[in-house]
């Protein structure tokens, strides 16, 4: 009798929340999400924000890591491995990047793929805030279980046309896991990015673990933030692609 009345139990919560998914539109679920980190008062007022963490690397190896965000549309990434310092950067017009450890120290611009990833990135307050105006696209594919967390499924189309599903937790409605397609030198990569560990900072929440991986692989790499500055003064400067470092003359013989 008991086992029965926890069945009926059970498949009663399902059914409302069936009920409750499909009672809650894109938008509404959206803005829920919204007021979930903070609400769009504090979005709004958020200009820059600077994260600081480290990401594994595997095999017990841990990279120093640094991101800084400007409005509209400014990113930078700082990694050092071993010694030596990458960036990867986009101002809002030119996407750049450093990369020594492949024995390239001048800066070179972003192409292709690289260059739709890094935009993507850039966009400050993500692609939901305003996703219309944008030009992408949010359906609602209905609800799904992760890891036993009830979710809604959504499927995001950005204006570049890349694919992403994204859940959201059905009760906190804060992101728990995005699945998307990556091209990776001219191959496409599913790959699985999970968020967890929320807390709040200037009374906004940020998820301070990341972990990517390829889908069906057992782990990836996870980035670990440890500080989030809000509203740090940064320069443009920061954002825009160096000069190259002129090469010293030749020894007089």
């Amino acid at each position: 009798m008991r086992s029965r009345t926890l069945f009926t139990l059970a498949a009663a919560l399902l059914c409302a929340f069936s009920l409750q998914a499909a009672d809650l539109t894109v938008d509404e679920i959206l803005a829920k999400n919204a007021e979930a980190k903070g609400g769009m008062e504090k979005i709004r007022g958020l200009n820059t924000v600077k994260f600081s963490g480290k990401m594994s690397l595997g095999q017990g190896m841990e990279a120093p890591i640094a991101m800084s965000k400007k409005r509209p549309e400014m990113v930078r990434m700082d990694f050092t491995v071993q010694g030596l310092t990458g960036s990867q950067a986009y101002d809002g017009t030119t996407a750049w990047m450093v990369m020594p450890f492949m024995g390239k120290k001048d800066p070179e611009q972003m192409s292709g793929d690289m260059l739709k990833e890094i935009k993507e990135q850039a966009d400050f307050d993500g692609p939901f805030v305003d996703y219309a105006k944008k030009g992408n696209k949010v359906e609602l594919l209905g609800k799904a279980d992760i890891e036993g967390t009830p979710a809604y499924k959504l499927k995001l189309t950005t204006k570049d046309g890349t694919d992403s599903v994204v859940y959201l937790d059905a009760e906190s409605f804060l992101e728990i896991k995005m699945e998307s397609k990556r091209k990776v030198q001219g191959q496409e990569i599913e790959g699985e990015t999970t968020f967890g560990n929320y807390q709040e900072f200037g009374g906004l929440l940020f998820p301070m673990s990341i972990e990517m991986k390829a889908k069906g692989m057992p782990a990836g790499q996870t980035i670990t933030l440890e500080k989030v500055e809000i509203n740090p003064s940064l320069g443009d400067d920061l954002f825009k692609m160096p000069e190259k470092k002129a090469e010293a003359a030749p020894a007089k013989q």
